[in-house]
């Protein structure tokens, strides 16, 4: 079982305008809205390669309820696991702009979490341990939480013996890499702004030596580069694919995470990774990817090996 966490979870509301222009009044041409959140993804991108999981975090709110219909209704294999709180989920709001092709996002603070509903999930998060082969800490930490939370449930998991992923940002992945999470999964910005270097695989290098256990750090186009205790490994797109990268970097998380679950070998997580990344550009929405792009791209992803991570 991989059991993922979104303590930020939002409803992804999506407007198709002819063209976006300030001050003005728009026509929506078409809406969507579909449940939301880096962990939510990762866990129906898992469900859709065949793997037992369970979503937990926090939700509240009819907000928070539109999301968790949402979620049963596009993810059926995924076990909702949520919990709720008082507080409000966030909506993240995306207008399209159908002239430029541009996306302007409008994202929501999320809830404000008290201290008491911390604790309850932190009993929650205890009993989903028990049995689990792997966790996901994913996304931003809602208002009320302490900046260190992602660092407590790295914590927690270790104590268990769960393998950890942490994938989130700024302050809260600098406390979170303290308490040394088994891999973190940055774009090449988060990497740059966590330890300054610009270099990818100078910058995790040092992500490591700062208690991260392995880098597995995403650049677009150019791949995913992965530097471990085993060894260094960098997996290029084979395919330049046009479309829409939102939630790309969930996919990869997913594809890490089933890898690991099936005790595959670095290259062959990474290769994975990099397919399923690239297969969700063709998708309509975060949480999806092209299964025919996937089979297609996951013989052609070139994996090669660099130096020994230091």
């Amino acid at each position: 079982m991989i059991v993922t966490v979104t303590l930020n979870a939002a409803l992804d509301v999506t407007y198709h305008v002819p063209r976006l222009t300030p001050h003005a009044t728009h026509r929506v041409s078409d809406v969507t809205a579909l449940p939301g959140g880096k962990g939510l993804n990762v866990s129906r991108v898992l469900a859709a390669l065949g793997h037992e999981t369970v979503a937990t975090g926090l939700a509240g709110g009819r907000t928070g309820e539109a999301l968790r219909e949402g979620m049963a209704a596009v993810a059926p294999g995924v076990t909702d696991a949520l919990m709720t709180v008082r507080g409000e989920t966030r909506r993240t709001v995306a207008v399209v702009d159908a002239a430029s092709g541009d996306t302007t996002m409008f994202n929501e603070p999320g809830p404000l979490v008290g201290s008491e509903e911390w604790a309850a999930f932190l009993r929650r998060y205890a009993e989903l341990l028990d049995g689990a082969r792997a966790v996901a800490l994913c996304g931003s930490l809602p208002p009320g939480l302490p900046v260190g939370a992602y660092a407590e449930l790295v914590r927690a998991a270790r104590t268990a013996g769960v393998y950890v992923l942490l994938d989130t940002s700024g302050e809260a992945l600098r406390r979170g890499i303290a308490a040394r999470p088994d891999a973190i999964k940055p774009n090449a910005d988060e990497l740059a702004q966590l330890t300054g270097l610009t270099e990818p695989l100078r910058a995790s290098g040092e992500a490591r030596r700062r208690g991260a256990r392995a880098v597995v750090a995403s650049a677009g186009p150019a791949g995913l580069l992965a530097v471990a205790e085993e060894g260094v490994w960098q997996a290029p797109v084979p395919q330049r694919l046009e479309g829409n990268p939102t939630g790309a970097g969930d996919s990869a998380v997913a594809g890490l995470l089933s890898g690991l679950a099936e005790d595959l070998p670095w290259p062959d997580r990474l290769a994975r990774a990099v397919a399923l990344s690239a297969a969700t550009v063709l998708a309509p929405a975060a949480g999806e990817f092209d299964r025919k792009a996937y089979e297609r791209l996951l013989p052609l992803t070139e994996v090669t090996e660099g130096h020994k991570a230091a």
